[in-house]
């Protein structure tokens, strides 16, 4: 199989766009704040009318992507670009929309209420038709999507993937409270997307690693099954000999890109 690397992670946070909006500590900066909510800017369009806020979100990290990565959308449209999805909890918000319809006079349509909404919207607006991987879960979850990513590349499945993360909590923060013991303070929203590409090093995963430090959580909060991504930015992503691993609900998972021998 061929190699892989990280050409570039996008993220956002509701810290605000980036590694700089990150604090040295997030728990001290929020002040008391339990949740720290991202909001995107609005749309035009009907379609974009009836998405929800964590389908937007999902739209923004893979633009943010691509200006970082000075690629233009027209690029990855089409086949040769396949598409890993990975969230904890971005659907909760729309689920229970849709369940307190009644109450609150909420128009929210069906379809939007499913996991899959979010790179559905990605889909239709990057034009994106090559494979697609849907995966629910924590860091570790966002592991696995960075190794499934991995094997597609270095296959031949794909040219290149985009592996993104989307988590919201504000709408369910107070099913967050109940839950208390699953996550750490403050919870922050967050959406990330890494590309991943062709390379020289080899990729080796791990399903029983022990977590690393993490470093993420104390500047951003806990982002879930963001986390990982924005592991990856701060350790430089786009350099080789990287590596990041993820815990969730007692499970570890670590992958790591070699650097490259030469002869």
């Amino acid at each position: 199989m061929r190699g892989t690397r990280i050409a570039g992670v996008g993220l956002l946070t509701g810290w605000g766009p980036g590694l700089d909006a990150l604090p040295e500590n997030a728990r001290e900066a929020a002040g008391g704040r339990r949740v720290i909510r991202l909001d995107v800017p609005c749309r035009s369009g009907d379609r974009f009318r009836r998405t929800t806020r964590e389908c937007l979100l999902g739209i923004a990290a893979v633009e943010t992507l691509l200006a970082r990565t000075g690629i233009d959308a027209d690029r990855i449209g089409g086949s040769d670009t396949a598409l890993v999805y990975v969230t904890a909890s971005a659907y909760g918000a729309s689920n229970r929309a849709f369940i307190d319809a009644a109450a609150t006079g909420s128009a929210l349509h069906f379809p939007y209420t499913a996991p899959s909404a979010v790179p559905a919207e990605v889909s239709i607006e990057f034009g994106l038709t090559g494979s697609y991987v849907i995966l629910i879960g924590g860091a570790a979850a966002t592991v696995d999507a960075l190794w499934q990513a991995s094997l597609l590349v270095a296959r031949g499945s794909a040219t290149r993937a985009l592996v993104v993360a989307v988590e919201t909590f504000a709408e369910c923060e107070d099913l967050w409270r109940r839950g208390r013991a699953m996550v750490d303070w403050p919870l922050t929203e967050a959406a990330a997307c890494a590309l991943v590409v062709e390379g020289e090093g080899a990729v080796r995963y791990d399903a029983v690693a022990a977590e690393t430090a993490d470093e993420a959580r104390r500047r951003a909060g806990e982002t879930l099954a963001v986390g990982p991504l924005i592991a990856l930015a701060l350790a430089g992503g786009e350099a080789s000999g990287v590596s990041v691993s993820g815990a969730w609900r007692r499970r570890r998972a670590a992958i790591a890109w070699e650097a490259a021998t030469r002869p």
